[in-house]
C-alpha cells in the first residue's frame, strides 16, 4: 500500500477533532459544573413515578375492595343484645292506671302503627330527615366520626337512623373503631334485608329517652303519663328532642337547661315544616308541652310485689302464659284489682293491726302477719288483695300461701253439704238449721269407725273421735244455728259423719277450694278446718255462697296483650255448684253469726252481712270469712317467726291474751267492707230458704248457772246441761265489748210503703243485747217487706242489725232472729 493510501486510511478513521491536529482540541475544565442533562430524561422519570403511584392506588383500592367484600361476607347480622330485647311486664289496675312493673328495664315494644305519624316525623326531623330517601349508611359522616374518634375529639355520631338502630339493637354503646366497622356492614345488610318501616319501628323501640325509659311507649308513660298512641305533635317533638341528650334535656329535672331544650324543640318543629310534615299554621300555634315531674320508681315495694306475684302465679297456673315466656317480658296486663278497694284494705289493716303492733315491748308482735282477699260474687273478679306489710320486707304472700289451718271457717261447708244432700242425723232426722245436736265437750262421734283424722292424737285408727270444744265448754242439746254462732266442734264433727266426710270434701271443692288443698282429708276432723287453704281460695268458696251457690272461678286478669296482640283468656262462666236453697239457707245461718255469734265486730260494715270466725290450733291463725250481697272478703292473721319461718302462737299479740277470728280479723273485715262499698246502697240478701229452715222463736232455757251471760236469749228449743260458757269466754269469742246485762227495748219493724204491721214475737224473756263494735251505732235502713204471710212469728231485730226479711220455699218469709 502506498503511503498516500495509508495516510488516507488513518485520516479517514480519526475523529474530526483529531483530524484537525493538536491545535484544534481543547480539554474540559474540571472546575466547571456539569452541563445540563438531556431534556428527555426528566419526563421519563415522572412517568415512572406516576405509574408507581397509580399502581399503589390501584393496589390500595383493591385491598379496600377486598376488605369491604371480606367484611360484608364475614360480618353477619348478630342476634339482638340482651338489653335491646329486655322488656318489663306492665301491670295495670282495672281502670288502666299503672300498678307496677316487674323488670329492671322500662320498655314496652309497640308496633309502628301505634305511633302517630306526626310523632314519627318529629323523630325523623330530629335525627335523620333523609331517612326514607338516603342509603343505610352515610360514608362522609362515618369518616368524620372515625377521624374525631382517632384524634380524641370525643364522642361523635353522625350516623343514620339505620346505623343507630344497629348500635342499639345488635351491638352496644362503646365508641371503638371495631364497633363502628361492624355497625357499617350490619347497617348495609339491614338496608337490603329490612324495610324502612321495620327499621324505624325498631329504632323507636330501642332508643333511650331518659328516666330509665327505653322506647317511645315507655317514654310516653314516663313523661306524659299516656300511651304513645295518644301523643300529640308537640309532645312527640319534645320526646324526639330528648334523643340528642336524654338526661340533660329533661326540663323537669334540669330546669337550668330550659333554653337549650326549647331551642332543640323549635329545631325539630322547624324541620317538620321544612320537610312538609307540619303546616306553618300548626307550627305557629304549637305550645311547649311541659312534661310531668319525674317520679322515683316504687318498684315492687308495699303491696305491689304481692299483687304482681299473685297475678303472675294466676297466669302460669291457669296455663295462659308459661313462666319462661312471661319472664321474657313485654306483656301489658290489665288486672281486675281496683285501686280504691286496694287502698281501703291497706287502711283497714293499718288501723286494726299495724298501728297496734309494738315489737319492742311485745315480742309476740314480731310474729304477726295479715293476709286478705276480696272477690265480687257475681263475676269472680278479685278486686283487692292484701299480701303483707311490705313485699321488700316480707316476701311470702299471705293472701296466696297454703300452710295455715282455716279452722272453723270450714264449718259452713259441712252445713252446706248436709243441706245439699238431704243428710240425716244418726236418729234419722233431716238436718236443718234447727236440728238439735249434743254439744257436750269431747263427745265421741257416732257412726264413724274409720281413721280419726287427727294425725293420731286421739287414738289409733278406729278409736273413738271426740273433739274438744273451745275452752272445753259443754253446751248440751243445741241447735245447728246456735252451734254455728258459737262454733261448737262436737256438733260439727258429728254432722260431718252424718253427711259423710267424703261428701263434705266434695262440697268444699265444688264451692271453690282446690282439690289439692293440703290436709283436706275425708274424716270427721274435716269439720274443724285442718285444711290449709289460702285466703284467696277461701274467699272464692265464700263468694260462691254469696252468689246463691253459683260458682265463678276467680280471676285476677281483665286483659293481657303483647306487641299489641291480645291473648285469649279463660272462660269464667259460672256453674251451679250448690242448689240455691242450700246456699241461701247456709247464708241465713251465717247471718246469725254476725248478729248474735262470734262475728259481731263485722257489724261495723253497716250493711247486711254473713260470715264465720275461725281459729287454728294453738292460735297460730285467726280468720274471719264473710260476705255481703256485693262483696266476699276473707281476712286472716297468722303467727310466723320472721327468722326461721316457723308457725307460732299469737298469744299476747296486740296486747291481748289471745287472738281469734272475732277480734282483729272481723274488725278489719268490717272496716274494709264499709270503705270498699262506700257510695253503694246497702242491699238486702235475697234468700230462698229450704223447708224447715225458718228461724224459731226464742224459748227460755233452764240454766245450770243462774246469772250467767248465756242464761238470757239462748236460742231454740234446747236446754243446756253441763258447764255453761262464762261471760269472759263469750266476750272473747265475739271479739267485741262486754255484753251489758240489761233488758233490750223492742223496736218496731219499719217497712216501705205499702206498709203493713209487722207481728211481734212472743217475749217470754228479754234476751241480751248483742255487743256493738266501738264507734258503731248499728243503725240501718228499714227492711223491705216480702210478699206473702210469714209462717212463724218473727223476732224484732236487735239494735245493731241491718237485717230484713228473707224469702223461703212456699212463700215462707220473716225477719231474721237476733
Amino acid at each position: 500500500m502506498s503511503p498516500s493510501s495509508g495516510l488516507s486510511s488513518d485520516t479517514t478513521g480519526a475523529l474530526p477533532s483529531e483530524a484537525a491536529g493538536p491545535e484544534a482540541w481543547e480539554p474540559r475544565d474540571p472546575t466547571l459544573p456539569p452541563g445540563p442533562r438531556p431534556r428527555q430524561a426528566r419526563p421519563r422519570r415522572l412517568r415512572r413515578l406516576l405509574r408507581r403511584l397509580l399502581a399503589l392506588a390501584a393496589l390500595g383500592a383493591l385491598l379496600l375492595l377486598g376488605a369491604f367484600v371480606a367484611g360484608y361476607l364475614l360480618v353477619d347480622v348478630p342476634a339482638a343484645n340482651a338489653t335491646a330485647v329486655a322488656q318489663s311486664n306492665l301491670f295495670l289496675y282495672r281502670d288502666g292506671t299503672q300498678l307496677a312493673r316487674d323488670g329492671e328495664v322500662d320498655r314496652e315494644n309497640v308496633s309502628l302503627a301505634r305511633v302517630p305519624l306526626p310523632v314519627q316525623h318529629a323523630v325523623l326531623a330530629a335525627e335523620d330527615r333523609d331517612f326514607h330517601s338516603s342509603p343505610a349508611v352515610d360514608p362522609r359522616a362515618m369518616v368524620r366520626a372515625t377521624w374525631n374518634t382517632l384524634t380524641g375529639k370525643g364522642r361523635q355520631s353522625g350516623s343514620t337512623i339505620t346505623q343507630q338502630y344497629v348500635k342499639n339493637y345488635y351491638l352496644g354503646q362503646e365508641q371503638t373503631l371495631t364497633r363502628k366497622a361492624k355497625e357499617f356492614f350490619i347497617a348495609l345488610k339491614l338496608g337490603r334485608e329490612k324495610s324502612k318501616d321495620e327499621i324505624l319501628e325498631g329504632y323507636l323501640n330501642t332508643s333511650y329517652f331518659g328516666r330509665n325509659a327505653y322506647g317511645i311507649q315507655a317514654a310516653a308513660r314516663a313523661y306524659y303519663g299516656k300511651d304513645a298512641k295518644d301523643l300529640d305533635t308537640a309532645e312527640g317533638a319534645y320526646l324526639a328532642s330528648l334523643l340528642n341528650s336524654p338526661n340533660a334535656y329533661d326540663v323537669a329535672t334540669h330546669p337550668e337547661n330550659r333554653d337549650r331544650v326549647l331551642a332543640r324543640w323549635h329545631y325539630v318543629l322547624d324541620g317538620m315544616v321544612s320537610e312538609g310534615w307540619l303546616t306553618r299554621t300548626a307550627r305557629a300555634t304549637a305550645v311547649f308541652p311541659a312534661p310531668q315531674p319525674a317520679r322515683a320508681s316504687a318498684g315492687l315495694s308495699g303491696q305491689r310485689g304481692y299483687l304482681v306475684q299473685a297475678v303472675e302465679q294466676y297466669l302460669t297456673e291457669h296455663g295462659l302464659v308459661d313462666e319462661k315466656t312471661l319472664a321474657a317480658g313485654g306483656f301489658r296486663i290489665t288486672t281486675t284489682l281496683e285501686r280504691a278497694k286496694q287502698d281501703a284494705f291497706v287502711k283497714a289493716v293499718d288501723e286494726h293491726v299495724t298501728a297496734r303492733l309494738d315489737p319492742g315491748r311485745n315480742p309476740t308482735d314480731r310474729y304477726v302477719r295479715v293476709g286478705g282477699a276480696a272477690i265480687e260474687p257475681g263475676t269472680g273478679r278479685v278486686v283487692a288483695l292484701y299480701g303483707g306489710i311490705d313485699y321488700t320486707r316480707q316476701f311470702v304472700n299471705n293472701a296466696t300461701r297454703r300452710d295455715y289451718q282455716v279452722g272453723s271457717t270450714f264449718k259452713p261447708f259441712v252445713l252446706a253439704s248436709a243441706l245439699q244432700h238431704g243428710a240425716q242425723t244418726q236418729e234419722g232426722e233431716r238436718i236443718t238449721p234447727n236440728t238439735v245436736y249434743d254439744g257436750d265437750n269431747r263427745r265421741p262421734v257416732q257412726g264413724w269407725n274409720g281413721p280419726d283424722g287427727t294425725n293420731g292424737t286421739n287414738g289409733t285408727d278406729g278409736a273413738p273421735y271426740g273433739p274438744a270444744n273451745e275452752d272445753e265448754e259443754s253446751y248440751g242439746p243445741i241447735s245447728v244455728r246456735t252451734a254455728t254462732d258459737r262454733s261448737v266442734n262436737a256438733v260439727y264433727a258429728q254432722m260431718a259423719v252424718d253427711v259423710g266426710p267424703a261428701r263434705v270434701r266434695d262440697t268444699a271443692v265444688s264451692l271453690g277450694l282446690p282439690a289439692r288443698t293440703p290436709d283436706l282429708t275425708a274424716s270427721p276432723s274435716i269439720a274443724l278446718g285442718p285444711a290449709t287453704a289460702s285466703v284467696l281460695d277461701l274467699t272464692q268458696a265464700y263468694a260462691t255462697l254469696a252468689n246463691h251457690g253459683r260458682h265463678s272461678t276467680y280471676t285476677l286478669v281483665e286483659k293481657v296483650s303483647r306487641d299489641g296482640e291480645e291473648l285469649e283468656l279463660r272462660d269464667t262462666d259460672g256453674r251451679q255448684a250448690l242448689s240455691r236453697e242450700a246456699a241461701d239457707t247456709t247464708t241465713s245461718v251465717l247471718r246469725s253469726v254476725v248478729r248474735n255469734g262470734s262475728g259481731t265486730a263485722a257489724l261495723a260494715a253497716g250493711r247486711p252481712a254473713a260470715g264465720k270466725t275461725g281459729t287454728a290450733e294453738d292460735d297460730k291463725a285467726a280468720w274471719f270469712a264473710g260476705y255481703t250481697p256485693e262483696l266476699a272478703t276473707v281476712v286472716a292473721m297468722m303467727g310466723q317467726d320472721p327468722e326461721t319461718g316457723r308457725q307460732l302462737p299469737m298469744y299476747g299479740a296486740l296486747g291481748l291474751p289471745r287472738i281469734n277470728g272475732g277480734g282483729a280479723p272481723a274488725e278489719i273485715w268490717g272496716r274494709f267492707t264499709r270503705d270498699a262499698l262506700a257510695g253503694v246502697p246497702a242491699k238486702e240478701f235475697d234468700l230462698r230458704l229450704m223447708e224447715g229452715a225458718e228461724e224459731l222463736p226464742l224459748e227460755p232455757p233452764t240454766p245450770d248457772h243462774p246469772g250467767d251471760v248465756h242464761d238470757e236469749g239462748y236460742e231454740g228449743p234446747q236446754r243446756p246441761r253441763g258447764k255453761a260458757p262464762k261471760q269472759s269466754n263469750a266476750v272473747r269469742d265475739r271479739g267485741a265489748a262486754p255484753v251489758r246485762q240489761e233488758p233490750r227495748r223492742e223496736e218496731p219493724v219499719r217497712a216501705e210503703p205499702p206498709a203493713r204491721p209487722a207481728p211481734q214475737a212472743p217475749q217470754p224473756v228479754q234476751p241480751v243485747e248483742p255487743a256493738q263494735p266501738a264507734g258503731q251505732t248499728g243503725q240501718a235502713g228499714p227492711p223491705l217487706p216480702e210478699p206473702g204471710p210469714p209462717t212463724v212469728a218473727p223476732v224484732a231485730p236487735s239494735p245493731g242489725d241491718t237485717g230484713g226479711p228473707v224469702s223461703g220455699l212456699g212463700g215462707l218469709s220473716g225477719p231474721m232472729s237476733p
